[in-house]
């Protein structure tokens, strides 16, 4: 074999590599998210309530911050039976927000609509249309998000009321 084929043969096996060691990036590049996990406990849970938030939004701290004041959680009490809440925390911190190596995690911010991440996805929208009958608060997540009780947040998805 000459040094022309041999050269021709090794960069088309070398694009090949590139494509498929690249897929996974550029499907992470598109923001395509693996499937939302879940866990029938949680959703029906947190679910009967309001939608079941999905544990990437918060830390695992938080998480557990959270589970461990179900008695005061946000003005009501939604106290569990211990192997219930013990099934749900599980399920929130193995899924929680994972930080950036050597951060030390925030379990302060017990609200999602006050995280980084959302104040700076959601900027664009104003007080007044938060308080808007069709949305009434940042916590009502399906009021633009049509999929977010199935864990579904898309950006191309959104219709603002």
């Amino acid at each position: 074999m000459n040094k022309a084929m041999h050269l021709q043969r090794f960069s088309a096996a070398a694009a090949l590599c590139l494509v498929v060691v690249g897929m996974p990036l550029a499907a992470h590049a598109d923001n395509a998210k693996k499937p939302a996990p879940s866990n029938p406990v949680w959703q029906e849970e947190c679910g009967s309530c309001h939608i079941a938030y999905p544990p990437r939004f918060l830390p695992a701290e938080s998480w557990r911050s959270m589970m461990g004041a179900l008695d005061r959680h946000f003005g009501t009490d939604a106290s569990l039976d211990a192997r219930t809440a013990a099934t749900i925390e599980t399920f929130l911190v193995q899924n929680a927000k994972r930080g950036k190596p050597g951060q030390k995690p925030d379990g302060s911010i017990l609200r999602i609509t006050e995280t980084k991440w959302f104040r700076s996805e959601h900027d664009e929208i104003s007080a007044a249309k938060w308080k808007s009958p069709a949305i009434g608060s940042a916590a009502n997540c399906g009021a633009c998000h049509p999929g977010a009780d199935k864990g579904s947040f898309r950006e191309r998805d959104i219709k603002v009321p």
